[in-house]
């Protein structure tokens, strides 16, 4: 009987050409499809819940594929862990219904992007924050973020080109940012859907602002433009933190 498995994957883009799969380039879906197929002895697809960029992480990457196997489930991650690269990770595994999409029914997902803003980098996080050492206006910052919130086109704010009218129109749900006494900043962003390096173009924006070379009043002129901003952040600062589903 055919099974549909869910997974939750845990990665370091760093040294990946992003999750699809490229022809000879190392990319998380090609790895995770080797190291299953290897363990399943079959020809194993994953559908993801989206792609991630190049160099860009991930806590909570969620995939589905379907198998004739009766492997356990505790098997599974544990086998295919060991066959992984040390920088992937199967954090969670589970069996659901015949129709589940990994990609289709995901209602939402959460993107957190970290900038170290202080005068001298950290030896410990360096592949998974940007850092800026010139002083940035946290309070400027969230009060461009706040202009982001709703369902509006994303035109402006994505690389996506010819699509139709209605495919750029998303739903912006959070957008918080906050600071530590360590000097990271963090922002969180969740929406029903993002565009290609929509998130990065946001946090790039916001970054402009703090550094006061944005004003903020620009911020609804540049949807009202639907012309492509140019203030496109680093991808190590970016983790897809989370996906969500129906109950």
């Amino acid at each position: 009987m055919m099974r549909n498995i869910k997974l939750v994957l845990q990665y370091n883009g760093k040294n990946y050409s992003g999750f699809q799969v490229q022809p000879e380039r190392p990319t998380i879906q090609g790895e995770v499809e080797r190291a299953l197929s290897t363990l399943l002895r079959e020809k194993v697809s994953i559908v993801g819940s989206g792609r991630t960029d190049a160099g860009v992480h991930a806590l909570h990457q969620v995939v589905n594929l379907k198998t004739d196997s009766d492997i356990s489930l505790y098997r599974l991650r544990w086998s295919v862990n060991a066959l992984l690269p040390s920088d992937i990770v199967i954090s969670e595994t589970c069996e659901v219904g015949k129709k589940f999409n990994a990609r289709y029914d995901a209602v939402s997902k959460e993107y957190h992007y970290f900038i170290l803003n202080r005068k001298h980098p950290s030896v410990l996080i360096p592949d998974f924050c940007y850092f800026l050492a010139k002083s940035l206006d946290l309070t400027a910052m969230q009060e461009a973020a706040n202009k982001f919130l709703g369902t509006r086109s994303f035109f402006s704010f994505c690389s996506n080109s010819g699509w139709k009218e209605e495919d750029y129109i998303k739903t912006v749900k959070k957008m918080v940012c906050s600071k530590d006494d360590n000097g990271l900043i963090k922002i969180e962003i969740k929406a029903n859907a993002f565009l290609y390096h929509m998130a990065r173009f946001m946090v790039g924006t916001l970054i402009r602002v703090g550094l006061g070379k944005l004003e903020l009043q620009k911020i609804p002129e540049i949807f009202e433009s639907k012309k492509k901003v140019g203030y496109l952040a680093p991808p190590q600062g970016l983790i897809l933190a989370d996906v969500q589903y129906p109950d």
